[in-house]
């Protein structure tokens, strides 16, 4: 069963309240989508993580109120901070990607402008756009009943991107390139501080881009002799990553 987030605010003399006032998503999509009726058991999540079982007690056109019936902290969530810096994608595929992104337990996105980007700037760097990314994560991170949800950060260009990590911990994919293994990239990685995956555009990073990674003495991994789309390559990698970190 999903899981909806909640503000503290929501919560009151132990119950928690939606209403159609606040302006909040989530009572549209429980009383006018979802049609939820009163004794059914509905399940919210705080920022603290929290997460609180309850049961229907009354709905109005204006509000619906539910009973707590027990409260646990919910530990699903990676224990490591995995970020993505990942070269934005035609529609269909960058909305596949933050989906995925967030259902692999990313904490942060870092959507960048690349040399073989397929997009133009202009269409992604405004906060509509950015809006509908953060819906999609929302929309992942309740249906996988995840605890925290990822953190889309705005359009920018791929150096600035990299330029916000640590260069032990940036780890940048790249189609069949034999530069090093996963378990060799890991080596000198700091498990406390933020770990960028970085994942290329459809056609690839560039020449040049190529280049400046080697130039900055950046890490090169493979994902091995299969090439992946972009939005399964991330599912690939973030696997990868943190099956090798749980065994450290």
């Amino acid at each position: 069963m999903p899981h909806y987030l909640i503000k503290k605010d929501n919560i009151i003399n132990g119950f928690v309240e939606l209403s159609k006032e606040s302006g909040n998503d989530t009572f549209f999509h429980l009383t006018k989508v979802l049609r939820v009726k009163i004794n059914q058991e509905l399940d919210f999540i705080d920022s603290e993580k929290t997460l609180y079982e309850t049961k229907i007690v009354s709905i109005t056109k204006d509000k619906l109120i539910s009973k707590i019936i027990k409260k646990s902290f919910c530990d699903r969530f990676l224990n490591y901070n995995i970020c993505l810096i990942q070269s934005i994608l035609m529609t269909d595929a960058q909305n596949l990607l933050i989906s995925n992104a967030t259902q692999s337990g990313v904490k942060e996105i870092y959507p960048v402008i690349s040399d073989n980007t397929s997009v133009k700037k202009s269409t992604v760097q405004n906060e509509i756009k950015l809006e509908k990314w953060n819906k999609i994560a929302l929309g992942a991170f309740e249906q996988c009943q995840r605890a925290d949800i990822a953190l889309i950060h705005p359009v920018m260009e791929l150096k600035d991107a990299l330029s916000k990590f640590k260069k032990e911990n940036i780890i940048i994919f790249a189609e069949c390139n034999q530069n090093c293994d996963i378990d060799e990239s890991l080596i000198d990685v700091d498990k406390n501080s933020k770990i960028a995956l970085v994942i290329g555009p459809e056609g690839g990073f560039s020449k040049d881009e190529f280049e400046y990674f080697k130039n900055q003495n950046y890490k090169l991994a493979t994902l091995g002799k299969l090439i992946y789309k972009a939005p399964n390559a991330v599912v690939a990698a973030v696997s990868n990553i943190v099956s090798r970190l749980q065994k450290d």
